[in-house]
């Protein structure tokens, strides 16, 4: 088995997501509000905006909990292994 490796994201790799996702947000958003429509569906517009974004962030963590449980198993799984190899002597007699 081959343990994950322990990969960091840079900085600019965090702004850039961020502000990525700042410009996406204000563009629905401005589009949202100069939509030539009643202020009943520009609210509705809105609203469904903010629920697609905050939706986006509760999928994001779920995977990412999910993709961290999943290492620990391996890594759990991975040192039971290395104990049972450290702990077998091919030449014991039984």
């Amino acid at each position: 088995m081959d343990t994950p490796s322990n990969t960091k994201n840079t900085t600019a790799f965090y702004a850039q997501a961020a502000i990525s996702f700042g410009i996406a947000l204000v563009s629905v958003l401005v589009g949202v509000l100069y939509l030539p429509v009643d202020t009943w569906i520009r609210a509705f517009l809105g609203l469904g905006t903010m629920y697609l974004v905050t939706s986006s962030f509760m999928l994001a963590k779920v995977i990412r909990d999910a993709q961290e449980s999943s290492v620990l198993v391996q890594r759990l799984d991975q040192a039971r292994v290395d104990k049972l190899l450290a702990e077998h002597d091919p030449f014991s007699v039984k």
